[in-house]
């Protein structure tokens, strides 16, 4: 099991995860939770979190970055949390919208 930073993108609300985090550059977001950087170890985790947070800050394109845990599943990264799983898909009482009404890949 390994760490990701999930947030919300400020201009359309779309939940977005750190897929690059490095000190003295840009973070890079990703709409699927696939390109996520995944995190080993606590000490990681915090110090992505921290990257996302200043970013976050800085760009503004992002809003309320936090650590959520994932697993690997089939080849795919899959939040352990249920909660996770319908933010990461999109609303439930609209399956005509979000990353479920874009298909099975989404």
């Amino acid at each position: 099991m390994g760490q990701v930073v999930i947030a919300s993108r400020l201009s359309d609300g779309r939940v977005v995860f750190v897929a690059k985090a490095s000190e003295g550059a840009a973070v890079e977001w990703a709409l699927e939770l696939d390109a996520a950087c995944v995190a080993g170890d606590d000490a990681s985790a915090e110090a992505m979190l921290a990257l996302a947070e200043r970013d976050a800050r800085a760009q503004q394109t992002v809003v309320e970055p936090y650590l959520i845990d994932v697993e690997n599943k089939d080849g795919r990264l899959v939040p352990t949390k249920y909660r996770e799983a319908i933010r990461c898909l999109g609303p439930t009482i609209r399956p005509d919208l979000g990353k479920q009404a874009e298909g099975p890949s989404a």
